[in-house]
């Protein structure tokens, strides 16, 4: 539905997209995900007509976009704020677009009413903006976006502002609506959970260039880079070299099945790939914080690497406790060194 080729953006002598290719299937639900000034929503700015592009095209249902005007995309578009009229009620929020693409004065009770129901909010078509909640807000932001029935709906951060336990709400909720809608969905965000969450595809950017596009489950366990890995939260890299498919470590030779690295590399150990045990590796539990259903461990090796270890069903060792990891050589994946 959507293509992108070679777009670059170009701020000045800053360059804030660097040749991005980009494809998304009708339906899709593709996040962009990377740390802040990567170039993630001036990416989406341009594909909504809000940026020039220096170089590169962008196609929507085999429609080249050079030209057309952002009220003409036939795009719905979402930001972290929110972006509502102040001065007019919820029904007038979310009727907006639709007036503005020409819909019908008849049909548009009957929009509203139906996308007010979409997002959670029936009923509330009246009410002042101003006396809604955050997330209130979030859901009349996002119905007034999806009411013109777009055909690519582009959300940048819409749940950035919101506290975490309301954001990991309406992430299920989204998942849920986007499914119902079978809406074609780009969506922006620094957020790792957000992206695997939400995702059939994620695609990570840094420094203005797309390092990795993966699903879900394929970009956590085999990410491309070590920076891929730690953005998303995984921390247990440790120094490898690899030779003849095999990859070198304090912790043990591991199989590498990647024909791209070889030398110097690093080692990701996933989370189901370290366990305390009786005996194995000696190390020192350095740190230790909860995480809801289990608890988290760093131990200190005695040969060299610090690594987070995952303890279930209670009795995690204390800080200062002398520990043994054993290790599956096979949860692991290489990446290039650095």
């Amino acid at each position: 539905m959507l293509s992108v080729r070679d777009l670059t953006v170009r701020f000045g002598d800053t360059v804030a997209v660097a040749d991005v290719d980009l494809d998304v299937g009708a339906g899709e639900v593709v996040c962009v995900l990377g740390p802040s000034g990567c170039g993630k929503s001036t990416l989406l700015r341009t594909i909504a007509g809000l940026e020039r592009p220096a170089a590169g095209e962008v196609v929507l249902d085999g429609r080249d976009l050079a030209g057309v005007r952002p009220d003409q995309r036939g795009l719905g578009m979402m930001f972290q704020d929110g972006a509502l009229f102040p001065h007019r009620d919820v029904a007038g929020n979310v009727a907006f677009g639709l007036r503005m693409r020409g819909w019908p004065r008849a049909d548009l009770g009957r929009r509203v009413a139906e996308v007010l129901e979409l997002v959670g909010l029936p009923g509330l078509g009246d009410r002042n903006v101003a006396t809604l909640s955050g997330g209130e807000q979030q859901r009349v932001a996002l119905a007034r976006a999806i009411a013109p029935e777009p055909r690519l709906l582009m959300l940048d951060e819409p749940l950035g502002s919101l506290d975490r336990g309301l954001r990991d709400r309406l992430i299920g909720e989204l998942r849920e609506l986007f499914a119902r809608l079978g809406s074609t969905v780009l969506y922006v965000t620094h957020d790792q959970d957000e992206a695997l969450a939400l995702a059939d595809r994620v695609v990570v950017m840094r420094a203005g260039e797309v390092v990795q596009v993966a699903a879900p489950d394929l970009l956590w366990r085999r990410p491309a880079t070590a920076f891929v890995a730690r953005f998303l939260g995984q921390r247990n890299l440790v120094a490898a070299h690899v030779r003849d498919g095999r990859a070198t470590t304090v912790l043990g030779d591991v199989p590498s099945t990647r024909d791209d690295v070889a030398g110097a590399a690093e080692v990701l150990f996933l989370p189901d790939a370290l366990r305390l045990a009786g005996d194995g590796h000696a190390g020192r539990v350095v740190s230790r914080r909860f995480a809801g259903d289990h608890v988290v461990v760093t131990v200190e090796l005695d040969d060299g690497p610090t690594l987070d270890v995952a303890c279930w069903g209670g009795g995690a060792p204390v800080v200062g406790e002398d520990v043994h990891l054993a290790v599956d050589p096979t949860a692991t994946w290489v990446v290039p060194a650095g």
